[in-house]
């Protein structure tokens, strides 16, 4: 009987985890390119994505806020990045797509850091444009 229940908790923590992870087709539109300057006003560096805030002023010349979702943060430091890399107030420009049903919510492809280092930003492997 506890071997069985071992297992079932075993099978239940692998698969929480996978199921967190979505196909970009299901939340993003490849369709609706962005390229968003501003600056960042929050990084939260978690599982199963980062998550990029971002201040950014549309044409008219009123503040956005945008929530941009990133690779994993072991995706993020295989190409490169690090914990602190960004940091609030830096500004950058993110290429990336919007969310089909929220706005001011993307998902980041590629993201020019302070001083114009680019660095690929989204998940290699969710089906979504590499750029």
């Amino acid at each position: 009987m506890k071997i069985a229940s071992f297992a079932a908790v075993g099978l239940f923590m692998v698969t929480v985890p996978a199921s967190a992870h979505h196909p970009f087709a299901s939340e993003f539109d490849a369709n609706a390119p962005v390229i968003l300057t501003g600056k960042v006003t929050k990084v939260e560096w978690s599982d199963p994505h980062v998550l990029l805030h971002v201040a950014v002023n549309d044409p008219g010349g009123q503040t956005r806020d945008w929530s941009l979702e990133a690779a994993s943060p072991t995706a993020l430091e295989k190409k490169g990045w690090t914990k602190t890399m960004l940091k609030e107030g830096d500004q950058i420009t993110v290429r990336g797509y919007r969310a089909k049903s929220e706005p001011f919510t993307g998902a980041a492809r590629s993201i020019e850091l302070p001083g114009g280092k680019k660095l690929p930003s989204g998940d290699d492997d969710d089906g979504g444009p590499k750029t």
